[in-house]
């Protein structure tokens, strides 16, 4: 249900739809503009460690990008129960370098970290926090660090929430 005059979603699609967003292959400011293309109004950060290296991604780090997200009027909330352990983590990168990828390369996750990524944290998680955060206008973001969601556990909370809660997933790429 679009509208023809603005071109933007009205309140009852997105209160049915959620997007999905990572850092890399944005700055800070294209970023921001996706964001607001997409009517996100809140950004759910399921990443465990909320830092990103390189300076190219200091805008990411959890001080910067709050103060951006609320300079843009869109609010924030951390949900660390939904993010890998670090085990899970060095269990992907390790997967990551048998297969000689790097880790702002990595275009699927490995079999075994979804299998545990999915027993050990989402099937354990609930998920209501997530969809009663859902703003009343606009949309929320689920957001993490990888730029392909397929790459990246914020897929996966997609998927759960899309097959049982009926949630349209769009995914938001850089240009």
């Amino acid at each position: 249900m679009t509208s023809k005059d603005t071109g933007h979603r009205t309140g009852g699609e997105a209160m049915r739809t959620m997007v999905t967003i990572g850092v890399y292959g944005f700055d800070g400011e294209s970023f921001l503009r996706r964001l607001r293309e997409a009517d996100v109004r809140l950004l759910l950060d399921v990443r465990q460690r909320r830092g990103v290296r390189g300076p190219e991604y200091a805008w990411a780090n959890s001080r910067r990008l709050q103060a951006a997200l609320a300079q843009a009027r869109i609010a924030y909330e951390h949900h660390p129960e939904l993010a890998p352990t670090t085990e899970l983590r060095r269990l992907q990168y390790a997967e990551d370098d048998r297969h000689g990828v790097g880790r702002r390369s990595r275009r699927a996750l490995a079999a075994d970290y979804i299998r545990r990524y999915t027993a050990e944290i989402l099937d354990a998680a609930d998920l209501g926090p997530v969809l009663s955060a859902r703003p009343d206008g606009g949309r929320a973001a689920l957001f993490c660090v990888e730029r392909d969601p397929e790459a990246c556990h914020r897929s996966l909370i997609a998927r759960r929430l899309a097959e049982r809660h009926g949630v349209t997933i769009e995914d938001l790429r850089p240009l």
